[in-house]
């Protein structure tokens, strides 16, 4: 997924209690790339941590204006104002496990395109996920079966995760079931008759990645 516009924006006030000038993205492409700048800073070791201080906070006190949306998992160790190095305000966030598409979820999105006019919506998936391990693990008769909620959750992944080959090595599985759990999201995303109406119109881009535990690295898929 090729690139062609930066980012323009100013340095963050360093004066005490002063507002962020970072220029709010004026398209989709400026917005990823603001969270693939931002996950590269946290790659690095190297945060601003920007619009996080109580002037910012003031400031959103009568409305928001996200830049992204980002459906994710609910795993803690993958928070997407850490892995992106944003903050209060910056990304409508939609977390829940295996980062699946639900009626509520289909909802929380509408919303996020139609009122809060994010240009981005990113769906993201992470290595270990253990809602998509699960999934996989009924698949290949290793596990029985979950707890009755939990089965309601499995039930949405196994679709998108029907095309594997149950044969290769675990570790190779899951990477690619995380992988298809994603681009399971995003079909039934692009494929809603909302979705298809956002994406014609280019409203919105739909974009999927895929966190990497031990690097902190966010692999946006092709």
């Amino acid at each position: 997924m090729g690139m062609a516009l930066g980012v323009a924006a100013e340095e963050p006030s360093t004066r005490s209690g002063a507002i962020d000038t970072e220029l709010y993205p004026r398209n989709a492409d400026e917005a990823l790339a603001r969270l693939q700048d931002g996950n590269q800073r946290f790659m690095d070791e190297n945060p601003r941590h920007t619009h996080e201080k109580a002037a910012w906070r003031s400031h959103l006190v009568g409305s928001q204006k996200p830049f992204a949306t980002v459906l994710g998992c609910s795993d803690s160790r993958v928070p997407p104002e850490f892995i992106f190095d944003v903050g209060f305000g910056d990304l409508f966030t939609i977390r829940l496990a295996g980062n699946i598409i639900a009626e509520d979820v289909v909802g929380t999105l509408q919303y996020a395109v139609s009122h809060l006019h994010t240009p981005l919506v990113v769906v993201l998936g992470h290595e270990g996920c253990g809602a998509v391990s699960a999934a996989v693990d009924e698949m290949t008769h290793k596990k029985a079966k979950e707890l009755e909620h939990i089965e309601s959750l499995i039930r949405l992944i196994k679709p998108g995760l029907s095309k594997l080959d149950l044969k290769q090595n675990q570790e190779a599985l899951l990477s690619a079931a995380v992988e298809a759990n994603v681009r399971w999201s995003m079909q039934q995303i692009s494929s809603s008759p909302e979705g298809k109406r956002a994406l014609r119109e280019r409203r919105v881009t739909l974009v999927g990645g895929i966190y990497e535990l031990a690097t902190g690295r966010v692999r946006f898929l092709e």
